[in-house]
């Protein structure tokens, strides 16, 4: 997966088309993120015991990694990532647009 956590991404399908947010968790094996104020849902909870207060929570649900963009933090603007090998051998991504290096 090209999007790992930390990375802003811009959000280019769905309710929440055109915000930006911070990803705070990836899941690769289910192909999806989870980004920082994006996507919000409403849970109905019960309460257990004194660990959890009983009523309706609002958290972030994940998107599919397909709906979403890297923003680039040299030039940006959202790209789509490349990969490059660097003179030591290890693999890093690469902005398609200003071809500088994300990691």
């Amino acid at each position: 997966m090209k999007i790992r956590k930390n990375d802003t991404v811009l959000v280019i399908a769905g309710k929440d088309r055109g915000k930006k947010g911070r990803v705070r968790q990836a899941l690769p094996k289910n192909n999806v993120v989870i980004v920082d104020g994006i996507n919000m849902i409403k849970r109905h909870s019960r309460a257990r015991g004194a660990a959890r207060q009983a009523g309706i929570i609002e958290l972030e649900a994940p998107l599919r990694v397909s709906n979403v963009m890297l923003v680039c933090n040299k030039c940006n603007k959202p790209t789509r990532v490349g990969f490059r090998f660097l003179d030591d051998g290890r693999k890093t991504r690469i902005c398609r647009s200003c071809h500088e290096v994300i990691d």
